[in-house]
C-alpha cells in the first residue's frame, strides 16, 4: 500500500495535444454561443428589414450605401486589425508585461481615433465618386444614386465606431474574455433594429420612401451600442485611458506591418462583393437585395464556426509562438483547422441544397416575396461553395500574425 503512495500522490499531466485541443474548443464554444446569438438576432435584423423595405430601389440603395463602412468593419471587427492587434498585445503581455501592453492599446485606440476621423471626412466628402465606383447604374434610375450618396455620407461615422469596438475585443481576447466581445455584435443588432425602426417611424409613419433614412441612423445607434458595451469589462481587466499618440512606437509599427498583407487578402474578397454589386447595379432594382441577402446567410456559419474559432485560438497561438513553441502552435492551429472543416463543410451543403426552404421561412413575408425568395437561394448555392474556404481563413490569416508574418 505505501509502495504505491508515492504514485497515487504525483500528478499526471494530460496530454498537451488533447489539453490545447480541449481549451481551445471550450474558448470556441463560448464565442460560438455569443456569436451565435449575436447571429440569429442578425438574422431577425435582416428578417424586419426584409419586410419593411423588401427588394428594390430603396432596400439596394441602403445596401450600396453600407459597402464601404461594412467593408472596414469586416477589415477592423473580424480581419486585418483585430488579428494583428492580438498578436501584438500578447507578445507584449508575455514579454514586457501589462504596462506596455496597456500603452500600446491606448496608443492604437488614439490613433485610430485621429487617422480614421479624417477617412470619415474624406469619404463623405468623395461619396458621389464612391458610390459611383460601386454602383454606376444607379444613375439610371432617377433618385437611386442621390439616396444612395446621403445614406453613405450618414453612415461613414460606423467605421470609427466599430474601430473602436475592435480594439476593445482585442484586449478582451487577449486577456481571455470571450463571451462579452463576442456578444458585442449582440447590441448592434438590438441598436440596429430598434433604433431603425424608431427613426423609421419617426420620418416615416407608413415606412415609405425616407424610412430608409431611418433605419440608416439606427446602424449607427448599432455602432455605438457595439463599443459601449464593452467599456466596463475593459476597466474590470486593467484598462485606464490615456490621450497618447506615436506612430513611431515598435508595437504599433508592427501592426501596422502585419495589416498591410491583410488587408490585401481581405480586400480580394470585398473586390468580389463590389464587381458583385457593380454589374447588379446595372439590372434595375432588386438585384443587389438579392445577392446581398444570399451573402448575410453564407455569412451565419462563417461567424458561428471560422470567426468564433479563430478569436479562440488566436490568443493561444500568439503565446506560443511568443514562447517559440511551434509544437505548441502547429497543435493549436491543427486542432482548430480540424474543427473548421468538421463544421462547415455540412454547412455548406447544407445551404447549398435547402437554400430555397431556409429562405423563404427566414425571409418570405411583408414585402419579400416568393419570386425574391427564388433569386436568392440561387445566389445562395454558388456563395457556399466557397464557405468552407472562406471559414478556414478566418483561422489561418491570424496565425501568421502571430509568427509576425
Amino acid at each position: 500500500m505505501n509502495a504505491e503512495a508515492p504514485h497515487s500522490l504525483t500528478p499526471v499531466a494530460p496530454p498537451v495535444a488533447e489539453e490545447t485541443a480541449g481549451r481551445v474548443t471550450r474558448s470556441a464554444g463560448v464565442v460560438s454561443l455569443a456569436v451565435m446569438g449575436s447571429r440569429l438576432l442578425g438574422l431577425v435584423r435582416e428578417q424586419v428589414f426584409a419586410a419593411i423595405f423588401g427588394v428594390g430601389m430603396h432596400s439596394d440603395a441602403f445596401i450600396a450605401a453600407f459597402r464601404i463602412p461594412n467593408l472596414l468593419r469586416d477589415l477592423f471587427a473580424e480581419g486585418a486589425l483585430s488579428a494583428a492587434f492580438v498578436s501584438t498585445f500578447s507578445q507584449l503581455l508575455v514579454t514586457r508585461g501589462e504596462r506596455a501592453a496597456w500603452r500600446l492599446a491606448n496608443l492604437v485606440l488614439n490613433g485610430l481615433l485621429l487617422l480614421l476621423t479624417g477617412v470619415t471626412l474624406l469619404g463623405i466628402l468623395l461619396a458621389p465618386q464612391i458610390v459611383g465606383l460601386i454602383a454606376r447604374g444607379f444613375e439610371a434610375i432617377p433618385g437611386k444614386m442621390a439616396l444612395t450618396i446621403e445614406m453613405t455620407r450618414l453612415m461613414f461615422p460606423f467605421i470609427i465606431l466599430v474601430a473602436m469596438a475592435a480594439v476593445a475585443m482585442g484586449i478582451l481576447n487577449s486577456k481571455d474574455r470571450f463571451g462579452i466581445p463576442a456578444s458585442a455584435s449582440t447590441f448592434f443588432n438590438i441598436g440596429s433594429i430598434l433604433g431603425g425602426v424608431g427613426f423609421a417611424y419617426v420620418l416615416d409613419p407608413n415606412f415609405g420612401p425616407r424610412a430608409i433614412i431611418g433605419w440608416a441612423i439606427g446602424t449607427l445607434i448599432g455602432g455605438a451600442l457595439q463599443f459601449l458595451i464593452q467599456v466596463p469589462s475593459l476597466y474590470r481587466v486593467g484598462f485606464r485611458y490615456e490621450p497618447i499618440v506615436s506612430f513611431r512606437d515598435e508595437g504599433v509599427r508592427q501592426i501596422l506591418r502585419l495589416m498591410g498583407p491583410a488587408v490585401i487578402g481581405a480586400a480580394a474578397v470585398q473586390v468580389n462583393v463590389f464587381v458583385n454589386t457593380n454589374f447588379a447595379s446595372y439590372l434595375g432594382d432588386g438585384p443587389v437585395s438579392w445577392l446581398n441577402y444570399a451573402f448575410r446567410l453564407m455569412q451565419f456559419p462563417i461567424g458561428v464556426f471560422g470567426v468564433a474559432i479563430g478569436m479562440a485560438a488566436l490568443p493561444a497561438v500568439s503565446r506560443a509562438a511568443a514562447r517559440g513553441d511551434l509544437a505548441e502552435f502547429r497543435r493549436t492551429l491543427t486542432a482548430s483547422l480540424g474543427l473548421v472543416f468538421f463544421l462547415c463543410v455540412p454547412s455548406a451543403c447544407g445551404l447549398a441544397v435547402l437554400g430555397e426552404p431556409i429562405i423563404r421561412v427566414i425571409y418570405e413575408r411583408g414585402r419579400f416575396t416568393p419570386f425574391d425568395t427564388e433569386q436568392t437561394a440561387a445566389a445562395l448555392a454558388f456563395y457556399a461553395i466557397g464557405l468552407a474556404g472562406y471559414a478556414a481563413i478566418k483561422v489561418l490569416a491570424p496565425a501568421f500574425y502571430a509568427l509576425n508574418d
